[in-house]
C-alpha cells in the first residue's frame, strides 16, 4: 500500500496541476483579442469550407477531367487507406462519375476493393452523378 505522504504529494500535486490550467485558461479567455481571433479562425475555416465545396468542374475540359479523376482515384486510395471509408468511396464515386470508361474502372475497382465497400460504391454512384450534372448545369447557367 502507499504511505499517506505519497498519497498526498499526489494530491497535491494534481490540486496544482488543476489550479494552474484553471489560471491560464482565464488568463487566456480574458485576453481582449481572444474573441476576435476566435471569431478570424472560424470564419477562415467556413470560408475554406465554402471554396472547397463550390469547385465547379467543366466537364468539356479534357485536361480538367483527367486532372479532376487522378486527384479523386489517389484521394478516394488514401482515405480507404487510412480507414476513412465514407470519404474514400465519396472520392472513387467522383473519379467514376467523370472516368470515359467507368465499366473497365468499376472492374479494376471490383478486383482490388473489398465487397463491402464495392456495394457501397456502387449504390453511391447514381447520386454522385446526379449531383455532378446539377454542378455543371448551375456552371452553364452563371456563365449565360
Amino acid at each position: 500500500m502507499m504511505s499517506k505522504a505519497a498519497v498526498g504529494l499526489a494530491v497535491g500535486i494534481a490540486g496544482i496541476f488543476v489550479g494552474y490550467c484553471f489560471y491560464f485558461d482565464q488568463k487566456r479567455r480574458s485576453d481582449p483579442d481572444f474573441k476576435k481571433k476566435l471569431r478570424e479562425r472560424r470564419r477562415a475555416k467556413k470560408q475554406a469550407q465554402q471554396k472547397a465545396s463550390s469547385k465547379i468542374l467543366d466537364l468539356r475540359d479534357h485536361e480538367v477531367v483527367q486532372k479532376f479523376f487522378l486527384q479523386e482515384v489517389q484521394l478516394g486510395e488514401e482515405m480507404l487507406a487510412y480507414g476513412d471509408v465514407d470519404s474514400g468511396i465519396e472520392h472513387l464515386a467522383n473519379a467514376v462519375a467523370v472516368c470515359g470508361q467507368p465499366t473497365q474502372l468499376l472492374q479494376v475497382l471490383q478486383k482490388t476493393l473489398p465487397p463491402d465497400v464495392f456495394k457501397t460504391l456502387v449504390q453511391r454512384l447514381p447520386s454522385v452523378g446526379q449531383k455532378l450534372v446539377m454542378q455543371t448545369q448551375m456552371a452553364e447557367e452563371d456563365v449565360e
